[in-house]
C-alpha cells in the first residue's frame, strides 16, 4: 500500500512540476501566409534536451529555435532566492486555412522528461493570395508550400546599411551602422570592411555573442541584430563612396519533422550558404569654410586646459605643463597644442596620452599632452596663454580657446639638474582584493544611532536605579525550567536550521531534509513542552490555539512540516527543493516565534525580537558572504566587468568597505578612474584606518587629470581627524557602551562593597570611564556625520566646465576633469551644484556631471 501511495505521490509532483515548470506562448487565431512565433518557457536552468512537437499539415517551421536564458536572485528579509528560465522560440508560417496544431514538446530535464501542453491554432483567409503575396510569387497554388524552407530569398535575408548622416562636414564623425535581418536560422555570418578610400575607419566594439530582437516590416516579423558599427572620418570633400558588401552566411534550414531529433541525429536539416549583399551608400563631404593659420583640425565640440603641476620651482628643476583637450568629435586626429615658452626654458618632447572612447558620436573623452620643461632663469615667470582652434559642428563656425596665464615661481637652485623622469606618475600597482568573509552592514542602518544601541544605552543608564532592587532579590526567584526550555526553542532552532543550511550547500540531501524535520518538531516540543511521544499535527495545533496563535500561523508551521517531508521524495531539482525547504521552515518559525512574543510584555518583546535578528541576519551574511566569494573569482579570472556587476548587485543589499574596495579594483583594472576613486573614497568612509584601502586611492588619484592642490590645514586640525578616523561609528559606539558599563560597575562596587580599598578605587574609576563614555560617544558622531554628510564629491564626466553662476549661458571659470575630488557647498538646485577647490576657486557645474560621496 505504502508503494502505491509513494508511485501516487510521485505522478502527482510530475504534474505539477510540468504545469508550474513549461509555459507556452502562442497566439489563438492567425492568417494563412502569416508567420507567427510560439515560445517555450522552462523554468530551470538544467534543460539537457528539448523536442519540437509534431506539426500538423498546413504548418511549416521557418525560424528556429532561438534560445535565451535569465536568471533573477533576490535577497529579502535576510532570505535569498532565485528563479531562472530558458526560452525556446520558433516562426511559423501558415500555409493553408483551418484547425492547425503543434504536438506537445518534450523536454528532458535532470533526466526526467517533462511534457508541455499542444499548441492549437485557428488559420482564416484566403490559401492561394496569402501564399503567393508571402512568398513573393514564386509558387501557386499547386506548389509544394515546403520549397520555401530550403530557397532563401533576399525577403527572408537580408542587410540594412545606415548612415545617421548623409551630408557632413570634412572631418564631422559618420556613424554607419550594419543591421541585419532574417527570417531564417542563421547559424554563421562573416564579411570585413574594405578599405574605404577617403575615409578614416573606426570600428566600435561590440559583444561577440550576438542577441536577436524582433523587428515588424510590412506584414513580416524579423529576427534583428546589429552587426556592426564603424565611425568614419571623411578625409576629404565630394561625394565618398561606401561600396556594397558581400556577407557570406549559413543558414540551416529544416524541411520537415525531425523523428530523430531527440536522439540528437539532425536529419532533418541542411546548412545552406547564402552570399548576402549589403547595399552601398553615398556621403556628400562638405569642404570646411576658409581655415585659420592656428587651426588644429580639430571638428566636433571641444574643451581646453592647461595646469602646472607645481606652482614653486628650483631652477634647474624640471616641471610638468599639462595640455588637455576634451569633448567629442576627432579626438584622435586632432594637432597637439602648442606651448610657447619664455626665454630660459628647456623643452623636452610632448607626450601624449589618448583618454578617449569610441562612441556613436565619434571618440569622446580626453586627450592629454604632458611637456616636461626645465626653468633655468629665477624670479616669478608668466607661461603664456595655450590656444586651440577647431571647428565647432553646432555653431558652424572656427572657435578659438585660451588658457589663463600660468604663474611659476623660480627660486634659485642648487646647481644640479634632477631626471626628467622624477615628474612622472609613480609606476606601481594596485593592492589585490579583500577576500574571505567580510560583515556587509544594512544599507544606512549602522548599529551606533540604532534602536538597538539605544535599547542597550537605556537599560545601562536605567541600570543604576534598579541595581540595588535585582541585588536584593537576584537568588529568590529560581528559574522555572520548562519556562527556560520555551525560551530556548527559538536559539536552538536557528542553530539546527544553520546546520541544515550547510548540509544543503554540501549537497547531502537525505540528512539536509532529516535536520530540517528533526528542527520543525523539535521547536513545537520546546515551545509547548510536549514530549516526542505526543508529537502529532493534531496536537501541535490544538496546544498552540489554546496560547492564542492564529490559525493562519498554525497552518503555515503544519504546511512546512508537509512540505519538507513532501520535497523529499519529489523528483527534479534538487537544490531547488532544499533551498524551498529551508525558506519555508525559517519562514514558519520566525511567523510562529514573532506571533508569540507579540503576546508577551513589551520588554521581553524586544529582547527576543533582538535575538532572532541576530539569528536570521548570522544566514544572511554567509549568503551574501558566499556570493562575494564567487565575485571575487571573476575578478581573479579577469571578468572585471562581470566582477563590478556583482560588487554592485552585493552593495544594493549591505555596505561594506571591503565590497567598495573591491569594487574599486574592478574599474581601475577597467580603466575607470573616476569609478575607482568614487568607489575607495566610500570604502575610506567606512574604514578610515584602512591602509590598503589608503594606498589604492591614492594611486588611483595620481591617474586622474587634475593637479589638485590637497586643503591645507593646521597640524591639530590634522591629529584630530586622524584620531577620530582611528575606528570606525560603531567601533567608538561600542567602546563608549563598554566604558558606560564599567562604571556602572564601579558604582555598583562603591555601593554595595564594603571593603574600604575597593571602595575607593571604584569612587577613582567611575568618573573616568564616565568622562571616556562621553568622548567615545561624540567621536562616534563625528564619523556618522562623516558618513552622511555629502560635502566631497567626484567628478565623473570627462570633463566638466565650471561657471560662474548657475547659468549654461554664464561665463566659464574653470575646467575640471574626471575623477577631481571638489568640496560641495551648495546642493539645493534640481540641476546645478556650487563647488569649491582647495586653492579657493569655486564655481557651479552641472548636477549630472558629480557624484556626492
Amino acid at each position: 500500500m505504502k508503494r502505491y501511495i509513494i508511485l501516487l505521490l510521485s505522478l502527482l509532483s510530475v504534474c505539477v512540476l510540468q504545469a508550474q515548470r513549461v509555459r507556452v506562448a502562442a497566439p489563438k487565431h492567425v492568417t494563412v501566409g502569416e508567420e507567427f512565433q510560439v515560445e517555450y518557457t522552462v523554468y530551470t536552468q538544467d534543460v539537457r534536451r528539448f523536442q519540437l512537437g509534431r506539426l500538423s499539415s498546413g504548418l511549416e517551421k521557418v525560424f528556429g529555435p532561438a534560445t535565451s536564458s535569465q536568471s533573477n536572485y533576490q535577497f529579502i528579509d535576510g532570505h535569498a532566492s532565485s528563479s531562472s528560465s530558458v526560452s525556446f522560440t520558433y516562426v511559423f508560417l501558415a500555409t493553408k486555412k483551418g484547425n492547425i496544431s503543434i504536438g506537445p514538446a518534450h523536454i528532458i530535464v535532470n533526466d526526467q522528461e517533462l511534457a508541455s501542453t499542444p499548441v492549437r491554432i485557428m488559420v482564416s483567409g484566403n490559401t492561394n493570395n496569402s501564399r503567393t503575396s508571402s512568398n513573393g510569387g514564386r509558387y501557386g497554388s499547386q506548389g509544394d508550400p515546403r520549397a520555401s524552407s530550403t530557397t532563401i530569398s533576399s525577403k527572408d535575408l537580408f542587410i540594412k546599411v545606415i548612415a545617421n548622416k548623409t551630408t557632413v562636414y570634412e572631418q564631422e564623425p559618420v556613424l554607419l551602422t550594419y543591421k541585419v535581418y532574417t527570417t531564417k536560422n542563421l547559424r554563421q555570418l562573416m564579411g570585413k570592411m574594405p578599405d574605404l578610400a577617403g575615409f578614416h575607419v573606426q570600428e566600435i566594439d561590440l559583444p561577440q555573442q550576438k542577441t536577436f530582437h524582433k523587428e515588424r516590416i510590412g506584414k513580416r516579423i524579423y529576427n534583428c541584430v546589429t552587426w556592426s558599427e564603424y565611425v568614419m572620418y571623411p578625409q576629404m570633400t565630394g561625394t565618398l563612396k561606401v561600396p556594397p558588401l558581400t556577407f557570406h552566411g549559413i543558414v540551416q534550414v529544416s524541411n520537415s519533422f525531425n523523428p530523430f531529433e531527440a536522439f540528437g541525429i539532425d536529419g532533418g536539416s541542411t546548412n545552406l550558404k547564402k552570399d548576402i549583399v549589403a547595399p552601398g551608400l553615398s556621403v556628400k563631404v562638405l569642404p570646411l569654410p576658409k581655415r585659420p593659420a592656428d587651426f588644429s583640425g580639430g571638428v566636433g565640440h571641444f574643451n581646453l586646459s592647461a595646469q602646472l603641476n607645481k606652482k614653486e620651482v628650483k631652477a634647474g628643476d624640471p616641471i610638468k605643463i599639462r595640455v588637455v583637450v576634451s569633448g567629442a568629435g576627432n579626438l584622435k586626429l586632432i594637432k597637439q597644442p602648442v606651448i610657447q615658452l619664455p626665454k630660459g626654458f628647456e623643452a623636452h618632447d610632448v607626450k601624449a596620452t589618448d583618454k578617449t572612447q569610441l562612441t556613436t558620436k565619434g571618440a569622446e573623452g580626453n586627450m592629454i599632452f604632458d611637456q616636461v620643461v626645465v626653468p633655468h632663469q629665477e624670479g616669478l615667470v608668466s607661461i603664456p596663454p595655450v590656444k586651440f582652434c577647431y571647428y565647432d559642428l553646432s555653431q558652424k563656425k572656427y572657435i578659438t580657446l585660451q588658457t589663463t596665464p600660468m604663474e611659476l615661481k623660480v627660486s634659485r637652485g642648487d646647481g644640479t639638474t634632477k631626471d626628467i623622469l622624477s615628474v612622472d606618475l609613480p609606476n606601481e600597482d594596485i593592492l589585490p582584493l579583500k577576500t574571505g568573509e567580510r560583515s556587509l552592514d544594512k544599507v544606512g542602518n549602522f548599529f551606533f544611532g540604532s534602536a538597538v544601541y539605544y535599547i542597550i544605552l537605556i537599560l545601562l543608564l536605567g541600570a543604576g536605579g534598579c541595581l540595588s532592587f535585582y541585588y536584593r532579590d537576584r537568588f529568590a526567584h529560581h528559574v522555572d525550567m520548562v519556562l527556560k526550555r520555551g525560551k530556548n526553542a527559538n536559539r536552538i532552532a536557528s542553530s539546527r536550521l544553520h546546520a541544515a543550511e550547510l548540509l544543503m550547500l554540501k549537497k547531502k540531501n537525505l540528512e539536509f531534509y532529516d535536520e530540517v524535520l528533526q528542527t520543525l518538531w523539535g521547536y513545537a516540543s520546546d515551545k509547548l513542552n510536549l514530549p516526542v511521544e505526543q508529537l502529532s499535527r493534531d496536537n501541535i495545533s490544538e496546544q498552540f490555539s489554546k496560547i492564542n496563535v492564529p490559525i493562519e500561523v498554525i497552518d503555515k508551521y503544519i504546511s512546512a512540516i508537509d512540505e519538507c517531508e513532501f520535497e523529499r521524495y519529489a523528483p527534479g531539482d534538487e537544490k531547488g527543493n532544499m533551498k524551498r525547504t529551508l525558506d519555508a521552515a525559517m519562514k514558519a518559525i520566525a511567523d510562529m516565534e514573532e506571533t508569540i512574543k507579540g503576546m508577551k510584555t513589551s520588554s521581553k518583546k524586544s529582547f527576543s525580537l533582538l535575538f532572532f535578528i541576530i539569528c536570521m541576519s548570522a544566514f544572511s551574511l554567509q549568503l551574501s558572504a558566499q556570493t562575494k566569494a564567487d565575485v571575487d573569482k571573476l575578478y581573479q579570472k579577469g571578468n572585471y566587468m562581470q566582477a563590478v556587476k556583482g560588487y554592485e548587485k552585493l552593495l544594493k543589499q549591505g555596505e561594506s568597505a571591503a565590497l567598495y574596495y573591491n569594487l574599486g579594483n574592478s574599474y581601475y583594472r577597467l580603466d575607470k578612474i573616476p569609478h575607482a576613486v568614487l568607489s575607495y573614497e566610500r570604502a575610506q568612509r567606512l574604514a578610515p584606518s584602512d591602509e590598503d584601502i589608503r594606498f589604492n586611492l591614492q594611486l588611483a588619484q595620481s591617474k586622474t587629470i587634475d593637479n589638485l592642490t590637497p586643503e591645507s590645514e593646521m597640524f591639530f586640525v590634522t591629529w584630530y581627524k586622524t584620531l577620530v578616523n582611528f575606528l570606525s561609528s560603531d567601533w567608538w559606539a561600542f567602546l563608549s557602551l563598554a566604558c558606560l558599563f564599567l562604571s556602572l560597575v564601579a558604582l555598583l562596587g562603591y555601593l554595595f562593597v564594603e571593603i574600604d580599598v575597593l571602595r575607593k578605587l571604584s569612587k577613582v574609576v567611575l568618573p573616568v570611564f564616565f568622562f571616556f563614555f562621553l568622548i567615545n560617544t561624540f567621536f562616534a558622531i563625528q564619523q556618522v556625520y562623516l558618513l552622511d554628510s555629502e560635502d566631497h564629491g567626484i567628478i565623473m564626466s570627462s570633463s566638466a566646465i565650471v561657471r560662474k553662476t548657475p547659468d549654461q549661458k554664464s561665463a566659464e571659470a574653470f575646467i575640471l576633469h574626471e575623477g577631481s575630488k571638489v568640496r560641495i557647498t551648495d546642493h539645493s538646485m534640481s540641476h546645478w551644484t556650487e563647488i569649491q577647490l582647495s586653492d579657493g576657486r569655486q564655481g557651479w557645474v552641472k548636477a549630472e556631471n558629480i557624484e556626492a560621496i
